[in-house]
Formats: structure tokens, C-alpha cells, sequence
């Protein structure tokens, strides 16, 4: 059984999917939908659920800066699967990475620019901070966020946690 709710945060509404275990997928909902059906009625019947949006909405509000959530990425590659893990384990909140830095913690023999893909392919933003993972020279890319908005997203997210300063404009 799969359980959703939906968090209104600074960076857009986010769902989040359960199914009583595990955290399987957090998105930005398309098409211009506020929330997902049966929000309410989900949190109430999955615990689980109920304490990510808790632990999302503390996060946000400045209040968290770690996630204690058992998560499941689903079907991935070994590859996919060691980077993702290894994000999750080593890039702390306030931090950041390169990518070939990434590639390199993880232990794979993956090239630095397939990390972006990696990344693309993270089920779970925010809470396995693709996001931290920057080019060598900028911010790189993020697939997160409303459509068009990923890099104001990815921005947001470092500057909310003191990775980067805050944009003068």
C-alpha cells in the first residue's frame, strides 16, 4: 500500500510517498496541484508519513538539519545505489561536494559527469540532498523544484542551509 501527503514549503509544495516502511519518493507535483489527494487521511494512517512531513516542516523552518527517515530507493542500479548512499552518508548539511568529489566517495568507478545523471535519477530530494553536489566551477544542475526553477530551487536550498551566502539580489 502506498500512503502520500504534501507539504507547502519555500520551494513549492512537495509530496511525499510512503508505504508504511519507507520513504519511496519525494516530488514537486506538476501541472499546478497544491497537494495530493488524500493528504490528511494518509498522514493519519501512516505514521511514517506523518513524521517525514513533521521532519520536512522542521527542516524548512530552520529547526532540523538531518533527516532520520528509513528511505528505499527502489529499483536502481548498484552504481546509482553507492553514490546515492554515499551522498546520504557523507555530505552533511551546510556542505557541499563536487561531483568527481561524489564519484570519488562513493567508491564506484563512475566518470564525474554521470553524477549528474545520478542525480537526476534520486527518487528522494532534500532528504538524499542531491542538491549538496555542485560543479567544480558553479552550482551545476537540479532537477528539482517547479518547473523552469531548479538552479533558484538548488540555490535556495544552500543558501537556507549556510552553504552559500545569501544572494544579494
Amino acid at each position: 500500500m502506498t500512503f502520500s501527503g504534501s507539504i507547502a514549503t519555500p520551494v513549492g509544495v512537495l509530496a511525499v510517498h510512503s508505504d508504511g516502511v519507507a520513504i519511496t519518493r519525494v516530488t514537486w507535483p506538476r501541472g499546478g496541484r497544491t497537494a495530493v489527494p488524500g493528504t490528511m487521511q494518509d498522514a493519519e494512517r501512516d505514521p511514517l508519513l506523518a513524521e517525514a512531513l513533521a521532519q520536512l516542516g522542521a527542516y524548512f523552518a530552520g529547526e532540523r538539519s538531518g533527516f532520520d527517515l528509513p528511505f528505499d530507493l527502489g529499483p536502481q542500479s548498484d552504481v546509482t545505489s553507492a553514490v546515492l548512499h554515499a551522498l546520504y552518508d557523507t555530505v552533511g548539511h551546510g556542505e557541499t561536494v563536487t561531483y568527481g568529489e561524489l564519484a570519488e566517495r562513493s567508491g564506484t568507478a563512475v566518470p564525474a559527469r554521470a553524477i549528474g545523471s545520478i542525480m537526476g535519477a534520486n527518487p528522494i530530494p532534500i532528504i538524499v540532498p542531491c542538491h549538496r553536489v555542485v560543479a567544480s566551477d558553479g552550482l551545476g544542475g537540479y532537477s528539482g523544484g517547479a518547473p523552469g526553477e531548479g538552479l533558484l530551487t538548488k540555490r535556495w536550498l544552500l543558501e537556507h542551509e549556510g552553504a552559500l551566502p545569501a544572494a544579494l539580489f
